[in-house]
């Protein structure tokens, strides 16, 4: 904030619910030991395989909520105030470990109706989704202009 940055919300529910992190590290590490007790190589397909096995047996990821992801957002909203703050779901990037109610880009209005229930102006909402971002994408845009060699 001081910089005049944003900070990218990323709602994968490990960076959200601590019940998620938790889960997701324990199912990292007993991966990682399986490869080595195992003598494997680490592949996307070998993992898709444990994991799913360990969802089995240990029980389901525990997906955070939309309410969660809210308050996540809040969070920061009061650390940095709302003109630093955006939208970084990375929806390409956590695989299946998005919240419940905000699974792809469909579900933007979810995240809109829960920051309007909490009482976040058109303004700030705007802001969030975009105008932030876009500010500061506009200063980098210009101070690289006026810094060409």
């Amino acid at each position: 904030a001081e910089s005049g940055g944003v900070v990218m919300i990323n709602y994968g529910s490990a960076f959200v619910a601590d019940e998620a992190n938790l889960y997701s590290r324990a199912r990292s590490n007993a991966f990682t030991a399986y490869l080595a007790e195992n003598g494997l190589n680490k592949s996307d397909e070998l993992q898709d395989t444990f994991n799913a096995d360990y969802d089995r047996e240990n029980g389901p990821y525990p997906f955070a909520t939309l309410e969660q992801t809210l308050d996540h957002f809040d969070h920061v909203v009061e650390l940095v105030g709302i003109d630093h703050v955006g939208v970084g779901s990375d929806y390409d990037g956590v695989g299946d470990s998005l919240p419940s109610g905000l699974k792809d880009v469909a579900s933007y209005p979810n995240l809109v109706e829960g920051l309007v229930a909490r009482g976040y102006s058109d303004e700030d909402i705007k802001k969030i989704l975009g105008e932030n971002l876009l500010r500061v994408w506009a200063d980098v845009e210009a101070y690289a202009e006026n810094h060409e060699n």
